[in-house]
Protein backbone atom coordinates (compact mmCIF):
# COMPACT_ATOMS: atom_id res chain seq x y z
CA UNK A 1 0.00 0.00 0.00
CA UNK A 2 1.17 2.95 -1.06
CA UNK A 3 1.58 6.81 1.09
CA UNK A 4 0.15 8.44 -1.74
CA UNK A 5 -2.24 11.47 -0.70
CA UNK A 6 -3.08 14.64 -2.01
CA UNK A 7 -0.59 16.06 0.43
CA UNK A 8 2.34 14.29 -0.72
CA UNK A 9 1.87 15.15 -4.40
CA UNK A 10 1.12 18.89 -3.35
CA UNK A 11 4.61 18.79 -1.36
CA UNK A 12 6.46 17.31 -4.35
CA UNK A 13 4.86 20.03 -6.59
CA UNK A 14 5.91 22.35 -4.08
CA UNK A 15 9.64 21.57 -4.77
CA UNK A 16 9.46 23.24 -8.62
CA UNK A 17 10.24 27.13 -8.56
CA UNK A 18 7.93 28.36 -11.81
CA UNK A 19 10.82 31.07 -13.12
CA UNK A 20 8.34 33.31 -14.12
CA UNK A 21 6.38 33.70 -10.74
CA UNK A 22 9.62 32.85 -8.94
CA UNK A 23 7.55 30.60 -6.44
CA UNK A 24 6.12 27.02 -6.63
CA UNK A 25 2.37 26.73 -8.27
CA UNK A 26 0.43 25.52 -4.83
CA UNK A 27 1.66 28.80 -3.17
CA UNK A 28 0.86 30.63 -6.65
CA UNK A 29 -2.68 28.58 -6.58
CA UNK A 30 -1.80 27.50 -10.17
CA UNK A 31 -3.13 23.97 -9.09
CA UNK A 32 -6.74 23.34 -9.54
CA UNK A 33 -7.16 19.58 -8.86
CA UNK A 34 -5.17 16.59 -7.81
CA UNK A 35 -6.57 13.03 -8.76
CA UNK A 36 -5.22 9.87 -7.22
CA UNK A 37 -6.17 6.14 -8.86
CA UNK A 38 -4.03 3.70 -7.51
CA UNK A 39 0.04 4.67 -9.12
CA UNK A 40 -1.89 6.90 -11.45
CA UNK A 41 -1.89 10.60 -10.62
CA UNK A 42 -3.35 13.49 -12.36
CA UNK A 43 -3.03 17.07 -12.39
CA UNK A 44 -5.14 20.13 -13.61
CA UNK A 45 -2.86 23.28 -13.50
CA UNK A 46 -4.81 26.82 -14.75
CA UNK A 47 -1.62 29.51 -14.71
CA UNK A 48 -2.78 33.09 -14.03
CA UNK A 49 -0.89 33.89 -17.35
CA UNK A 50 -0.37 33.39 -20.61
CA UNK A 51 2.46 30.54 -21.39
CA UNK A 52 2.69 28.99 -24.65
CA UNK A 53 6.07 28.72 -24.77
CA UNK A 54 6.72 27.31 -21.53
CA UNK A 55 3.46 24.92 -20.90
CA UNK A 56 5.76 21.97 -21.98
CA UNK A 57 8.32 22.76 -19.35
CA UNK A 58 6.11 22.77 -16.29
CA UNK A 59 4.42 19.88 -17.25
CA UNK A 60 7.85 17.87 -17.74
CA UNK A 61 8.72 19.54 -14.36
CA UNK A 62 5.49 18.39 -12.76
CA UNK A 63 6.06 14.72 -14.02
CA UNK A 64 9.65 14.83 -12.57
CA UNK A 65 8.80 15.72 -9.20
CA UNK A 66 5.49 13.42 -8.89
CA UNK A 67 7.14 10.79 -10.63
CA UNK A 68 9.80 10.44 -8.16
CA UNK A 69 7.43 9.52 -5.31
CA UNK A 70 7.16 5.98 -4.08
CA UNK A 71 4.27 4.29 -5.70
CA UNK A 72 3.85 6.49 -8.83
CA UNK A 73 3.45 4.78 -11.72
CA UNK A 74 2.55 7.43 -14.20
CA UNK A 75 1.91 11.04 -14.21
CA UNK A 76 -0.71 13.49 -16.14
CA UNK A 77 -0.24 16.80 -16.78
CA UNK A 78 -3.64 19.23 -17.91
CA UNK A 79 -2.26 22.81 -18.04
CA UNK A 80 -4.41 25.51 -19.15
CA UNK A 81 -3.94 29.52 -19.01
CA UNK A 82 -7.00 31.92 -17.94
CA UNK A 83 -6.29 35.84 -17.25
CA UNK A 84 -8.38 37.59 -14.99
CA UNK A 85 -9.08 41.48 -14.28
CA UNK A 86 -6.63 43.07 -11.90
CA UNK A 87 -7.18 45.58 -9.81
CA UNK A 88 -6.73 49.02 -10.14
CA UNK A 89 -6.27 52.57 -8.84
CA UNK A 90 -8.53 52.92 -6.16
CA UNK A 91 -10.78 55.62 -7.46
CA UNK A 92 -11.11 53.47 -11.02
CA UNK A 93 -12.95 50.88 -12.13
CA UNK A 94 -12.11 48.49 -15.07
CA UNK A 95 -13.19 48.70 -18.63
CA UNK A 96 -15.31 47.13 -19.58
CA UNK A 97 -14.06 44.33 -22.42
CA UNK A 98 -10.99 45.21 -21.23
CA UNK A 99 -9.62 42.98 -18.37
CA UNK A 100 -6.01 44.49 -17.88
CA UNK A 101 -4.45 47.60 -19.11
CA UNK A 102 -0.42 47.43 -18.94
CA UNK A 103 1.30 50.98 -19.51
CA UNK A 104 4.66 50.88 -20.98
CA UNK A 105 6.44 53.83 -20.03
CA UNK A 106 10.29 55.57 -19.64
CA UNK A 107 11.60 58.47 -18.46
CA UNK A 108 13.02 59.94 -21.78
CA UNK A 109 12.68 59.63 -25.25
CA UNK A 110 15.05 57.36 -27.79
CA UNK A 111 15.46 54.62 -25.56
CA UNK A 112 13.51 51.81 -27.84
CA UNK A 113 9.78 52.18 -25.73
CA UNK A 114 7.94 52.18 -28.63
CA UNK A 115 9.83 48.87 -30.16
CA UNK A 116 9.60 47.28 -26.86
CA UNK A 117 5.94 47.93 -26.36
CA UNK A 118 5.05 47.11 -30.02
CA UNK A 119 7.19 43.64 -29.53
CA UNK A 120 5.95 43.16 -25.69
CA UNK A 121 2.25 42.98 -26.71
CA UNK A 122 2.93 40.95 -29.70
CA UNK A 123 4.81 38.68 -27.81
CA UNK A 124 1.97 38.59 -25.22
CA UNK A 125 -0.92 37.58 -28.21
CA UNK A 126 1.75 34.96 -29.35
CA UNK A 127 1.80 33.68 -25.91
CA UNK A 128 -1.61 32.93 -26.21
CA UNK A 129 -3.57 36.11 -24.77
CA UNK A 130 -6.01 38.67 -26.85
CA UNK A 131 -3.92 41.67 -27.03
CA UNK A 132 -4.77 45.77 -28.12
CA UNK A 133 -2.43 47.97 -28.26
CA UNK A 134 -2.87 51.63 -27.87
CA UNK A 135 -0.36 54.26 -29.11
CA UNK A 136 -0.85 57.37 -26.50
CA UNK A 137 1.59 59.27 -27.98
CA UNK A 138 0.20 62.13 -29.75
CA UNK A 139 2.85 64.08 -30.42
CA UNK A 140 4.62 61.23 -32.38
CA UNK A 141 2.33 58.68 -32.98
CA UNK A 142 4.85 55.33 -34.28
CA UNK A 143 2.45 52.35 -33.85
CA UNK A 144 0.72 52.60 -37.46
CA UNK A 145 4.14 52.55 -38.87
CA UNK A 146 5.57 50.03 -36.82
CA UNK A 147 2.97 47.79 -37.38
CA UNK A 148 2.66 48.00 -40.48
CA UNK A 149 -1.44 49.16 -40.69
CA UNK A 150 -2.89 51.71 -43.09
CA UNK A 151 -5.94 53.34 -43.84
CA UNK A 152 -8.68 54.98 -41.33
CA UNK A 153 -10.50 53.40 -38.61
CA UNK A 154 -14.67 52.31 -39.39
CA UNK A 155 -17.40 53.86 -37.27
CA UNK A 156 -20.41 52.00 -37.38
CA UNK A 157 -22.43 54.88 -35.37
CA UNK A 158 -20.91 57.92 -36.18
CA UNK A 159 -19.91 57.76 -32.32
CA UNK A 160 -17.24 55.14 -31.94
CA UNK A 161 -14.47 54.03 -33.40
CA UNK A 162 -13.40 50.32 -34.31
CA UNK A 163 -10.00 48.94 -33.80
CA UNK A 164 -7.70 48.42 -36.57
CA UNK A 165 -5.99 45.06 -36.78
CA UNK A 166 -2.28 44.18 -37.18
CA UNK A 167 -0.94 40.70 -36.84
CA UNK A 168 -4.02 39.28 -35.13
CA UNK A 169 -3.63 41.99 -32.42
CA UNK A 170 -6.28 45.42 -32.53
CA UNK A 171 -4.59 48.81 -32.19
CA UNK A 172 -5.62 52.54 -32.08
CA UNK A 173 -3.43 55.86 -32.41
CA UNK A 174 -3.53 59.44 -33.58
CA UNK A 175 -1.55 58.65 -36.14
CA UNK A 176 -5.02 56.50 -37.77
CA UNK A 177 -6.93 59.59 -37.96
CA UNK A 178 -4.03 62.39 -39.53
CA UNK A 179 -1.43 62.07 -41.92
CA UNK A 180 1.55 60.88 -41.03
CA UNK A 181 3.28 64.23 -42.14
CA UNK A 182 0.83 66.63 -39.92
CA UNK A 183 2.36 67.70 -37.11
CA UNK A 184 -0.30 67.67 -34.15
CA UNK A 185 -0.15 71.54 -32.64
CA UNK A 186 -1.79 70.95 -29.46
CA UNK A 187 -1.83 72.26 -25.72
CA UNK A 188 -1.66 69.58 -23.15
CA UNK A 189 -5.62 69.26 -22.47
CA UNK A 190 -6.74 68.82 -25.94
CA UNK A 191 -4.09 66.29 -25.89
CA UNK A 192 -5.43 64.27 -22.13
CA UNK A 193 -8.86 64.52 -23.96
CA UNK A 194 -7.43 63.04 -27.43
CA UNK A 195 -5.83 60.27 -25.59
CA UNK A 196 -9.00 59.44 -23.20
CA UNK A 197 -11.20 59.51 -26.44
CA UNK A 198 -8.72 56.92 -28.00
CA UNK A 199 -9.39 54.42 -25.19
CA UNK A 200 -13.02 54.88 -24.55
CA UNK A 201 -14.39 55.60 -27.80
CA UNK A 202 -12.83 52.39 -29.19
CA UNK A 203 -14.72 49.30 -29.77
CA UNK A 204 -12.30 46.90 -27.98
CA UNK A 205 -13.32 43.62 -28.85
CA UNK A 206 -12.72 41.13 -25.14
CA UNK A 207 -8.90 42.18 -24.49
CA UNK A 208 -6.69 40.49 -22.27
CA UNK A 209 -4.39 42.81 -22.04
CA UNK A 210 -4.12 46.53 -23.93
CA UNK A 211 -0.61 47.68 -23.59
CA UNK A 212 -0.56 51.88 -23.67
CA UNK A 213 2.42 52.56 -25.39
CA UNK A 214 2.75 56.42 -23.72
CA UNK A 215 5.08 59.16 -24.86
CA UNK A 216 8.54 59.77 -22.48
CA UNK A 217 8.33 62.16 -19.46
CA UNK A 218 5.85 62.60 -16.29
CA UNK A 219 3.22 65.03 -17.90
CA UNK A 220 0.22 65.83 -18.89
CA UNK A 221 -0.34 62.47 -20.66
CA UNK A 222 0.92 60.16 -18.21
CA UNK A 223 -0.77 62.18 -15.37
CA UNK A 224 -3.98 62.06 -16.79
CA UNK A 225 -3.53 57.67 -17.03
CA UNK A 226 -2.74 57.80 -13.54
CA UNK A 227 -5.73 59.27 -12.59
CA UNK A 228 -8.20 58.67 -15.29
CA UNK A 229 -7.27 55.36 -16.71
CA UNK A 230 -7.67 52.08 -14.69
CA UNK A 231 -3.94 50.22 -14.89
CA UNK A 232 -3.38 46.88 -13.56
CA UNK A 233 0.62 47.49 -13.59
CA UNK A 234 3.40 49.51 -15.48
CA UNK A 235 6.29 48.11 -17.23
CA UNK A 236 9.82 50.87 -17.36
CA UNK A 237 12.08 51.10 -20.12
CA UNK A 238 15.65 51.84 -19.95
CA UNK A 239 18.97 51.38 -21.52
CA UNK A 240 22.30 50.82 -19.03
CA UNK A 241 23.12 54.51 -19.48
CA UNK A 242 23.27 56.89 -16.52
CA UNK A 243 20.93 60.06 -17.88
CA UNK A 244 18.62 57.37 -19.48
CA UNK A 245 18.59 55.43 -15.81
CA UNK A 246 18.00 58.88 -13.61
CA UNK A 247 14.78 59.71 -15.86
CA UNK A 248 13.95 56.18 -15.81
CA UNK A 249 13.68 56.15 -11.84
CA UNK A 250 11.74 59.50 -12.06
CA UNK A 251 9.20 57.21 -14.33
CA UNK A 252 9.12 54.61 -11.54
CA UNK A 253 8.70 56.86 -8.66
CA UNK A 254 5.56 58.54 -10.83
CA UNK A 255 3.78 55.35 -10.87
CA UNK A 256 4.19 54.57 -7.12
CA UNK A 257 2.74 58.02 -6.08
CA UNK A 258 -0.05 57.10 -8.22
CA UNK A 259 -0.56 53.88 -6.50
CA UNK A 260 0.06 51.51 -10.05
CA UNK A 261 2.56 48.77 -9.28
CA UNK A 262 5.41 48.49 -11.63
CA UNK A 263 6.00 45.11 -12.82
CA UNK A 264 9.51 45.72 -14.12
CA UNK A 265 12.43 46.92 -15.74
CA UNK A 266 13.04 46.43 -19.18
CA UNK A 267 16.80 47.00 -20.50
CA UNK A 268 16.91 47.93 -23.71
CA UNK A 269 20.46 48.33 -25.87
CA UNK A 270 22.28 46.19 -23.27
CA UNK A 271 24.76 45.16 -25.48
CA UNK A 272 25.91 45.45 -29.14
CA UNK A 273 26.75 42.37 -31.06
CA UNK A 274 29.00 43.40 -33.98
CA UNK A 275 27.28 41.78 -37.09
CA UNK A 276 30.65 41.22 -38.75
CA UNK A 277 32.92 39.56 -36.20
CA UNK A 278 30.73 39.10 -33.28
CA UNK A 279 32.10 40.81 -30.44
CA UNK A 280 30.77 42.60 -28.13
CA UNK A 281 30.53 45.73 -26.17
CA UNK A 282 28.30 47.20 -23.63
CA UNK A 283 28.48 50.77 -25.47
CA UNK A 284 25.62 52.75 -22.78
CA UNK A 285 27.54 51.07 -19.75
CA UNK A 286 26.83 47.69 -18.22
CA UNK A 287 23.87 46.63 -15.22
CA UNK A 288 22.37 49.49 -15.08
CA UNK A 289 19.16 47.95 -15.53
CA UNK A 290 19.82 45.38 -12.70
CA UNK A 291 21.18 47.56 -10.20
CA UNK A 292 17.88 50.39 -10.70
CA UNK A 293 15.77 46.73 -10.43
CA UNK A 294 17.60 45.82 -6.91
CA UNK A 295 17.26 49.61 -5.88
CA UNK A 296 13.55 49.70 -5.88
CA UNK A 297 13.00 45.90 -5.28
CA UNK A 298 11.17 45.27 -8.70
CA UNK A 299 12.34 42.64 -11.42
CA UNK A 300 14.20 42.88 -14.34
CA UNK A 301 11.96 41.40 -16.90
CA UNK A 302 14.91 41.13 -19.01
CA UNK A 303 17.59 43.11 -21.27
CA UNK A 304 17.57 43.12 -25.44
CA UNK A 305 20.79 43.65 -27.24
CA UNK A 306 21.50 46.70 -29.33
CA UNK A 307 21.24 44.83 -32.79
CA UNK A 308 19.97 46.33 -36.41
CA UNK A 309 17.54 44.30 -37.09
CA UNK A 310 14.64 44.52 -34.06
CA UNK A 311 15.14 48.67 -35.84
CA UNK A 312 15.03 47.52 -39.59
CA UNK A 313 12.06 44.99 -38.98
CA UNK A 314 10.10 47.83 -37.01
CA UNK A 315 10.63 50.02 -39.38
CA UNK A 316 9.42 48.44 -42.28
CA UNK A 317 6.55 47.55 -39.95
CA UNK A 318 6.98 43.86 -39.15
CA UNK A 319 8.40 44.13 -35.89
CA UNK A 320 10.80 40.75 -35.21
CA UNK A 321 8.29 38.80 -32.74
CA UNK A 322 6.23 38.48 -35.83
CA UNK A 323 9.41 38.80 -38.45
CA UNK A 324 11.40 36.29 -36.98
CA UNK A 325 9.47 34.21 -34.57
CA UNK A 326 12.41 31.35 -33.68
CA UNK A 327 14.78 34.21 -33.14
CA UNK A 328 16.85 35.05 -30.23
CA UNK A 329 15.82 38.10 -29.55
CA UNK A 330 11.74 37.08 -30.41
CA UNK A 331 12.52 34.33 -27.18
CA UNK A 332 14.01 36.94 -25.23
CA UNK A 333 10.30 39.09 -25.95
CA UNK A 334 8.66 36.67 -25.15
CA UNK A 335 10.14 35.69 -21.91
CA UNK A 336 9.45 38.92 -21.03
CA UNK A 337 5.75 38.91 -21.90
CA UNK A 338 5.45 36.05 -19.44
CA UNK A 339 7.20 37.92 -16.81
CA UNK A 340 4.94 40.31 -17.45
CA UNK A 341 2.04 38.57 -17.23
CA UNK A 342 3.10 36.67 -14.51
CA UNK A 343 3.94 39.47 -12.09
CA UNK A 344 0.44 40.66 -12.99
CA UNK A 345 -0.96 37.05 -12.18
CA UNK A 346 -0.07 37.88 -8.51
CA UNK A 347 -1.50 41.07 -8.31
CA UNK A 348 -4.67 41.68 -6.36
CA UNK A 349 -7.85 40.55 -8.21
CA UNK A 350 -10.60 42.53 -9.21
CA UNK A 351 -14.14 41.87 -7.93
CA UNK A 352 -16.20 44.46 -8.56
CA UNK A 353 -17.71 42.55 -11.76
CA UNK A 354 -18.66 40.67 -9.06
CA UNK A 355 -20.98 42.55 -6.97
CA UNK A 356 -24.38 44.14 -7.82
CA UNK A 357 -24.38 47.97 -8.07
CA UNK A 358 -26.38 48.34 -4.61
CA UNK A 359 -29.13 51.55 -5.45
CA UNK A 360 -30.78 53.18 -2.71
CA UNK A 361 -34.05 55.35 -3.77
CA UNK A 362 -36.43 57.42 -1.87
CA UNK A 363 -40.06 56.18 -1.89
Amino acid sequence: MSDLTQDSVNEAIKGYLEPHLEKDLVTAKAIKSIAIEGGKVSVAVELGFPAKGCMGDISAAIQEKVGALPGVESVEVDISAKVVAHSVQKSLKPIDNIKNIIAVASGKGGVGKSTTAVNLALALAEEGAKVGVLDADIYGPSQPRMLGIQGKPESKDGKTLEPMEGYGMQAMSIGFLIDEETPMIWRGPMVTQALEQLLNDTNWDGLDYLVVDLPPGTGDTQLTLAQKVPVSGAVIVTTPQDIALLDARKGLKMFEKVEVPVLGIVENMSIHICSKCGHEEHIFGQGGGSSMAAQYSVDLLGALPLDIRIREETDGGKPTVVAEPESRISQIYREIARKTAAKLSLQAKDYAAKFPNIVIQNN
